[in-house]
């Protein structure tokens, strides 16, 4: 090996060691990377921010800020208002809601039509009274199995469009992933909607849905002046009981009190530690006189304006609360906004909830100034669980909205239009008719994905460059020979899956592509299965919560546990590798 591809495997392997290790935010591993690689020399001054120019970078931001605008427009409610009824069998309702994921996806960011669905995939579990958990990893891997179709439904497709213009002169077209992409897709929904759903574990603490979604650790505090003062926290069960609330512990002066809490004598500002679920809380406090754990703060809202709300959110990756405290991120204080409990798939707390740090996947029980949720759920980069209003703008909007996404994508498809002009003459056409407002439209961009990107690309430019991708094919091609050529697309995609599985799928996406060329051109046959088979490979990440944004969505909603993903995600992602690769024969033949 040369020393330029020391350096960069090296390089590679730090990234991937620091994702897999997931201290460090992605995108600030990718930035990091690429700043060494410049100083050492393997990427030229020139090449170093040609990422952020890149088709692909735009194309991936064109179309977050364009699924913002059917969002906005109503477009998505308008279907799911249309079709969804709680009063379903659970396996209708999984076939329905995967059908709806799985085509929205296609044609917006999936990790968008995920956090458009997923409210509503709840709030009908909680009006039949069964457990989400049942129905949440289905909807996620629909979603994940519907970006697959279209080359704008996942960035994976995106990057491997672009890798193949730049290599071979043409990209693919927008349909061209149908398919390959569209019977992996149709293979995978049946067997999640059939099979897949039963094989979610069922725990004793999940039996009751609204339990499993909605238990909270919270903390509630003695006003100055109440009658409880005076009282043992064991006085107080036979309340608790009734209003179905735990009370798990006591804070005095910051400091927890577990073992000996039922038999303290309550004092003004004691802070009792409680698990219950919302509407248990809110009568609990309501009985006993209770106060949040800023009681001045809640009264101080309420004299400002029409009042509190309480709301419930899921925290993404992309949240600004990520390893960080309420108290750190200046909730209080910058958005009005009071942190009053915490979930996190049945975990106990051990901190106190303002000083708790915050992790992907937690639901958070917020109190609000009323008709500010959406703006402080907006700020914190998180995603509401209740059931949201069909259209922020005027519902005539909806129809334009759809009609200027649908001509981008036809033109696009037919070669009239190229993908990003066309995508960015629908991002103008949105603000100019204000579907989405211009103080909003770089908002909807997920920065972090984008630096990602930017930073990814000319990496794996150098790599290539360097011959390393050629290297890393070489000992692919030598690990299969002899094989037939199914054997080594089976092989690529088995790995490529498995690098998904617990890395960014762009990162493993940018490595994988041009490897799958170097492979094609090794044994002398056509790169285009290649890139199929990493393009289907690098979106099937279904074995952990942490290989697909979305599978870490539905982590605290869902209630799951790391190890519940694979019961589905294994026999599902055989079924995705079974599927495509006689496709992939057929349609990309070698």
């Amino acid at each position: 090996m040369t020393t330029d591809q020391i350096i960069l495997f090296s390089l590679f392997g730090a990234v991937f060691g620091l994702l897999l290790w997931g201290r460090f935010r992605y995108d600030i591993v990718a930035f990091s990377a690429l700043m060494v690689a410049v100083v050492l020399g393997v990427v030229p001054n020139k090449d170093a921010f040609s990422g952020f120019g890149h088709p692909a970078t735009l194309v991936v931001a064109l179309v977050l800020v364009v699924s913002a605008g059917l969002v906005r427009s109503g477009a998505v409610f308008l279907i799911t208002r249309t079709l969804v009824d709680a009063s379903r069998s659970l396996g209708s309702h999984i076939a329905l809601m995967g059908a709806i994921g799985g085509i929205l996806s296609a044609f917006m960011n999936n990790v968008a039509a995920l956090a458009l669905l997923m409210p509503v995939d709840i709030q009908t579990a909680r009006k039949a009274g069964r457990n989400p958990g049942l129905s949440l990893m289905p909807l996620s891997f629909a979603t994940i199995l519907g970006g697959m179709v279209t080359l704008i439904g996942t960035p994976p497709n995106i990057i491997i469009a672009t890798i193949r213009q730049d290599s071979l002169g043409e990209p693919f077209r927008m349909f061209d992933f149908a398919p390959v992409g569209g019977i992996a897709a149709i293979a995978g929904l049946l067997f999640v909607a059939l099979v897949g759903w039963r094989l979610i574990p069922a725990r004793d603490d999940q039996d009751d849905a609204q339990d499993a979604l909605s238990q909270y650790i919270a903390e509630l505090t003695v006003p100055v002046g109440s009658k409880l003062i005076g009282k043992r926290a064991g006085e107080l069960e036979e309340d608790a009981e009734k209003a179905d609330v735990a009370i798990i512990g006591l804070i005095r002066d910051g400091k927890r009190q577990y073992g000996r809490a039922r038999n303290s004598v309550l004092a003004a500002n004691d802070a009792l530690v409680l698990e219950a679920t919302p509407d248990a809380l809110d009568e609990f406090r309501a009985a006993l006189g209770l106060a949040v754990a800023e009681a001045t703060r809640e009264e101080r809202l309420k004299a400002a304006g029409d009042g509190v709300e309480i709301i419930e959110v899921v925290v993404s990756d992309q949240s600004r609360l990520i390893g960080r405290t309420a108290q750190a991120v200046g909730l209080s204080w910058r958005q009005s906004t009071i942190l009053m409990g915490i979930s996190r798939g049945g975990k106990r707390i051990t901190k106190q909830i303002r000083k708790t740090e915050i992790r992907a996947g937690d639901i958070l029980l917020l109190l609000v100034p009323r008709d500010t949720g959406a703006d402080v759920t907006q700020w914190l980069g998180t995603l509401p669980l209740a059931e949201r209003g069909l259209a922020v703008t005027a519902d005539e909007k909806v129809w334009l909205a759809i009609g200027l996404f649908a001509g981008a994508v036809a033109a696009a498809s037919v070669g009239l239009l190229y993908l990003p002009v066309a995508l960015g003459l629908v991002v103008v056409a949105y603000v100019l008719s204000k579907i989405v407002p211009l103080s909003e439209l770089y908002t909807h961009i997920e920065w972090p994905v984008i630096v990602l990107l930017g930073s990814m690309i000319p990496l794996g430019a150098a790599l290539e460059s360097s011959g390393g991708t050629e290297l890393i094919a070489g000992w692919l091609v030598t690990l299969t020979n002899g094989m037939p050529a199914w054997a080594v697309l089976t092989v690529l995609m088995v790995v490529t899956m498995s690098l998904s599985d617990v890395l960014n799928n762009t990162a493993t996406t940018i490595v994988a592509a041009p490897v799958g060329i170097q492979m094609a051109q090794t044994l002398g046959v056509s790169p285009d299965p290649f890139l199929m088979a990493v393009a289907v490979a690098a979106s099937a990440a279904f074995l952990t919560p942490i290989g697909h944004k979305n599978n870490t969505l539905i982590l605290g909603p869902g209630g799951y546990q790391f190890g519940d993903y694979w019961r589905i995600g294994l026999p599902l992602e055989i079924i995705v590798v079974a599927v495509s690769i006689p496709a992939i024969l057929v349609f990309w033949p070698l």
